[in-house]
């Protein structure tokens, strides 16, 4: 018995060294790669800033996010737009790059403005003269929009283009309920909040197919005069390659007949002709620096002048933290108001630019931000950003502010309000025999399990529609007085109608097409500053409480549910957090994602 307790207690103290061990060996880890992230080496002269065109592209990201990505391995490859966008003004300012490569392959924006937005900084990078050479194996059509503004484009001796237009392909519950018993109860204000429609339907509505193509084709036409533009091909001819053939499967030769690239290299011929912009020997190494390199080591000197604010809201707009449940951050009520009061009563900060890529969520929460919003605006300029959309709920923020500029490829409006009720009658007590009785002090106490489980629910039903519309009006008049307009204009072009912001911009619902520098630029005006630096919020998060998040918030498995479920995970988080969502929203009758 002695030696069974001695061999025990042994194990047991291997095991806690062992752990102890690692434990110290991942934070020193830890420490090393922040601090290699944090060294600022200098760039060395006839440098190369390559970007890798693969994983997630998002509006913004944690700087702080990337070394504990590196360490635990968590999710998919994220980069932000802001990171991004920053390297490349300022490797377009740093004498001792000499160019950029784009390795493109297979990414994913979180919306289309993404892809524009970065695709226009590249293009603003050629104007100072410097070079931009893009390479691919397996090419997505979005990879290939972005990677298209380069001076030359090749592509590997076995690679393929995927070059087909814009679509996108819904599924359609209401046949599944019917068969289980289960009846989606639909109260909406707006024929085309076509939000509900797939509990509802089992097919597509005609205004909603109407605004989906309208905002597709939009899309499209814009992608397709971009790339005309740099590839010096009709626009009419690039829509017949998308209409002819799948160019996937097209011979890679034919790609060069038409324009698309400028030839077919294997690795080593690239670096040879990379070496020659350089005028290096072809025995010499290409120094090659990374986004995150160019930004760390390269100073801007934001400092001068003052303040103008950046405030990121990016997500979907919920009442309460939903992040350890849908695995991302979104825009939380109380937190974005209390963060707007900030701003506001800094003295510091002279103008606030709110940069808005969210397509709604809950009602309340949304109206909540707009007031404070408005409030804001009342002690120093306010002027709103939108990214890839600012609609419903997003859009409903926007209002607000003193000023609106939009990305051309931005959907906004969408100015409509739904609540959506399962009923489950069918299911419990015609298909499974479960049958309810009830007690109650008074006449409604059990409204809320009875609009679910009872079938004569049309009373309870009525007063949930008149909640809606009391909803929609208080939409229609927050629209009307922040845009300076009449409810009945409102009204003519809202019924939850989604706009691309070109056609939005014909309608008053934003005041000028633009980028966020556009936006900054504008605020700067109001405020009447001679001089001006940007600073960003919220502020980057603290590398310990990331890493405690990252493990509290289980992002692994949530990016690799998000992976495997594809276009469903928006389906899949929502059915995750019905319960915790308000019962009021506005709210997006898609996603926006660009591949």
């Amino acid at each position: 018995m002695k030696e069974f307790f001695k061999f025990t207690l042994a194990t047991m103290t291997g095991i806690v060294l062992l752990f102890t061990t690692m434990t110290v060996i991942g934070l020193f880890t830890l420490g090393c790669i922040i601090a290699s992230e944090s060294s600022n080496e200098k760039i060395a002269d006839n440098s190369v800033m390559s970007i890798n065109l693969a994983g997630m592209v998002e509006e913004r990201t944690d700087n702080t996010l990337d070394p504990l990505f590196q360490l635990l391995g968590t999710g998919m490859e994220t980069m932000g737009l802001n990171q991004l966008t920053d390297a490349i003004k300022k490797a377009e300012k740093e004498p001792n790059i000499k160019g950029i490569y784009i390795e493109a392959g297979a990414v994913e924006f979180d919306s289309p403005a993404t892809a524009f937005a970065l695709r226009n900084a590249l293009s603003d990078f050629k104007k100072s003269g410097k070079w931009v050479v893009a390479y691919g194996d397996n090419i997505t059509q979005s990879a290939y929009f972005v990677a298209s503004v380069a001076d030359k484009f090749y592509l590997n001796h076995t690679g393929m283009i995927d070059f087909r237009g814009m679509g996108s392909k819904m599924e359609y519950y209401k046949g599944l309920y019917d068969k289980i018993g289960v009846n989606y109860q639909a109260t909406r204000v707006g024929k085309y909040k076509s939000y509900v429609e797939r509990q509802t339907r089992t097919s597509m509505s005609d205004e909603d197919r109407e605004q989906r193509m309208t905002y597709l084709k939009g899309i499209w036409q814009l992608m397709l005069n971009d790339i005309s533009a740099s590839r010096k091909v009709n626009v009419a001819q690039l829509n017949d390659f998308a209409n002819d053939s799948i160019l996937a499967f097209a011979d890679q030769k034919d790609y060069v007949k038409m324009k698309l690239i400028d030839g077919l290299y294997y690795p080593e011929e690239l670096q040879k002709e990379i070496k020659k912009r350089l005028s290096i020997d072809e025995d010499d190494d290409i120094s090659q620096v990374s986004p995150k390199q160019v930004a760390l080591a390269v100073s801007d000197n934001k400092k001068k002048g003052d303040e103008v604010a950046i405030y990121y809201a990016t997500g979907e707009i919920t009442d309460q933290d939903l992040s350890s449940l849908t695995g991302e951050k979104g825009i939380v009520g109380r937190q974005t108001v209390k963060d707007l009061q900030e701003l506001r009563d800094d003295e510091d900060v002279k103008a606030v630019v709110v940069r808005i890529n969210s397509g709604g969520g809950s009602a309340v929460a949304s109206e909540q931000i707009y007031h404070a919003m408005k409030e804001l605006a009342k002690k120093k300029p306010l002027v709103v950003s939108m990214g890839g959309a600012a609609a419903s709920g997003g859009y409903m923020m926007s209002c607000g502010a003193d000023y609106i500029v939009a990305e051309p490829s931005t959907i906004t409006g969408s100015i409509g309000i739904f609540g959506l009720i399962p009923n489950v009658s069918g299911l419990l007590t015609d298909k499974l025999g479960i049958t309810f009785d009830e007690v109650s002090t008074n006449k409604y106490t059990l409204a809320m399990q009875n609009i679910v489980m009872d079938k004569d629910n049309s009373e309870l039903l009525g007063m949930m529609q008149n909640y809606v519309d009391r909803g929609y009006n208080r939409f229609l008049t927050i629209v009307a007085q922040g845009r300076k307009m009449k409810k009945e204009q409102v009204h003519e072009v809202a019924q939850g109608r989604v706009w691309l912001a070109k056609d939005a911009l014909q309608h008053h619902l934003v005041d000028r097409l633009g980028s966020l520098e556009d936006a900054v630029a504008k605020a700067a005006e109001l405020a009447k500053l001679k001089e001006h630096h940007t600073a960003v919020y919220p502020s980057d998060t603290d590398w310990l409480e990331q890493l405690l998040n990252q493990q509290q918030q289980n992002n692994y498995l949530d990016g690799e549910i998000k992976k495997l479920l594809g276009s469903h995970y928006d389906e899949w988080v929502m059915m995750r957090t019905a319960e915790k969502r308000n019962r009021l929203q506005a709210s997006l009758p898609f996603s926006i994602r660009m591949q």
